[in-house]
């Protein structure tokens, strides 16, 4: 099956994020497909496609946000549909994984979660896995299926180089985040820092201990893969602040901002928070100091490679194409710099 070219290309929408989908579709210049997805009252979810797939190249978005369990079993439940309605390959394009920090047993009777997913979206009949900048990268291994991981950080690094910043030093946000931070910083010609922090307990607070690196003098651009509370985010900018750099400023690729993360941020000493659509952003958090880079044209050149049978990985040696280009064009929202 993976040698084979496929001769339609045809992307389905769950309920999860249908803005992006529809922004991949026009990249592409094809319609959205047609299908239903809904929830009867005693909360079963039903799947009704409407249009003839047989033998077509299927890609479903669906990003497992908010509600996170309703939209993995709506991911679950589609690609069953369209393995069932006789589709030639099924592509589960997922740009946010949830549950990617249960990837390994780090105490004593807990899941692996993350694997169970994946063994899930499988045995659902998935054909192959789309995905942007999991939590982690051994996530991929949990897969027996093919699984093509883009990133952010490309189009992050050119943001901030077309901001023309002087005196950048990049900051991991934890130690975790440090091979994300450094190539961001290889980019940018900038040396790199790291933020120690600890988690003490799984209440999703994590504690500020420290800064490693010389941020004083510089402007910072702190680097993660997702921002929940926004807690951490803010303690550490105040801690890089307090150890003398000039402007903090921070790439995060998945936006969750879950409670009252816009109001921290708002109210914190970052200057600017650059985020990406793989979570979609409600009005209500669309506040001036963070800016949306739509990954759109990533995904949908993604798509195209996969369908046509060529590399996706050249995505990220070709700087000046058109969907680097556009990347790079933030989705105007209500604020100044906020999207959705």
């Amino acid at each position: 099956m993976e040698g084979r070219v496929y001769q339609e290309l045809r992307i389905f929408s769950g309920n999860a994020h249908p803005e992006l989908a529809q922004s991949i579709c026009h990249y592409l210049e094809t319609p959205l497909g047609e299908c239903e997805v809904f929830e009867f009252s005693n909360e079963n979810i039903f799947v009704r496609i409407h249009e003839n797939v047989r033998a077509r190249d299927v890609f479903i978005v669906q990003p497992m946000v908010s509600p996170v369990n309703t939209r993995v079993m709506e991911l679950l439940i589609m690609i069953d549909a369209f393995k069932r309605a006789s589709a030639g390959r099924v592509t589960a394009v997922v740009p946010y994984y949830a549950y990617g920090r249960s990837d390994k047993k780090d105490q004593p009777r807990v899941p692996i979660t993350a694997r169970l997913l994946a063994n899930l979206i499988e045995t659902a009949g998935a054909d192959r896995l789309l995905t942007v900048d999991l939590h982690a990268g051994q996530i991929q291994g949990f897969f027996n299926i093919p699984v093509d991981e883009l990133t952010a950080l490309y189009m992050i690094s050119r943001y901030f180089k077309d901001k023309e910043l002087t005196d950048v030093v990049v900051v991991a946000a934890d130690e975790g985040a440090s091979k994300r931070a450094r190539n961001v910083g290889q980019s940018l010609k900038a040396p790199l820092a790291i933020i120690e922090k600890r988690r003490v307990a799984n209440d999703e607070q994590a504690e500020v201990l420290n800064v490693i690196g010389d941020v004083r003098g510089r402007q910072a651009i702190v680097i993660d893969d997702e921002i929940l509370t926004g807690s951490t985010l803010v303690e550490g900018a105040a801690m890089l602040k307090e150890q003398g750099a000039t402007a903090v400023y921070a790439g995060v690729t998945h936006a969750i901002l879950s409670g009252n993360a816009t109001e921290r941020i708002e109210e914190s000493c970052i200057e600017e928070l650059i985020v990406t659509d793989t979570i979609p952003l409600p009005p209500e958090k669309r506040i001036s100091k963070i800016t949306v880079l739509s990954m759109a044209p990533f995904i949908g050149e993604a798509i195209s490679r996969i369908h046509t049978g060529r590399s996706v990985g050249e995505l990220f040696h070709m700087p000046s194409d058109k969907e680097a280009e556009e990347a790079l064009t933030p989705i105007r929202g209500t604020g100044s710099r906020a999207t959705g």
